[in-house]
């Protein structure tokens, strides 16, 4: 006999609220594209957190495996990353975002103007449709996604040996370093859009 979804019969719902967001990015990416003449997102990735996956992360959280964990006690059932070109481009789609009719803003975190201190950057909201269903968005630059990546890999490895006090300055050397190139990278197109206009 198959398990009940986590979900219980409210997966096409979740699915609804997923395609209600990525319409509102696709709407910002064509405006966008039509003003600068290149499309803003590099690349997006959009889910729904599997059974398996909500299932643990219930498990880990100590709560109950049951459809209001998975939809009212944890808020990343769907989980949407979106990469941008520019750090400009992240705060025009978070401003399309946060201002989207029928959902709230129920949590954001900007590690773009704070970074944690290993260096890891991101901007982090959690919306919630009215109707009562939550949404992870990681908005990103292509450099912050590589060095999470790649940091996300390491911090994985089993075997790190003795350096990890080098390896952890290493780390947020690099993350530093790509920052400014976000900001230098950000100059050069904001002095090429003014040549054109």
């Amino acid at each position: 006999m198959s398990e009940t979804s986590i979900y219980g019969s409210r997966l096409p719902d979740l699915t609804r609220v997923m395609n209600l967001i990525l319409d509102e990015i696709a709407s910002v990416r064509a405006g966008l594209t039509e003003k600068n003449g290149s499309d803003p997102v590099e690349h997006l990735l959009a889910r729904i957190k599997s059974e398996e996956s909500m299932r643990e992360k219930c498990r880990r959280k100590g709560f109950p495996e049951t459809e209001h964990s998975a939809l009212v006690l944890i808020h990343d059932a769907i989980g949407i990353r979106v990469v941008c070109s520019f750090v400009d481009d992240v705060y025009t789609i978070r401003g399309r975002l946060i201002s989207m009719p029928g959902f709230t803003v129920v949590e954001e975190k900007d590690y773009i103007k704070k970074c944690k201190p290993n260096g890891y950057r991101s901007l982090h909201l959690i919306l919630r449709s009215d109707d009562g269903f939550y949404a992870e968005i990681q908005l990103r630059t292509i450099s912050m996604d590589v060095w999470a990546a790649l940091e996300h890999h390491m911090r994985y490895k089993k075997h790190i040996g003795g350096n990890t006090a080098l390896i952890t300055a290493e780390l947020k050397r690099c993350a530093d370093e790509l920052a400014s190139t976000d900001l230098s990278m950000q100059t050069i197109r904001d002095m090429i859009l003014e040549e054109g206009d």
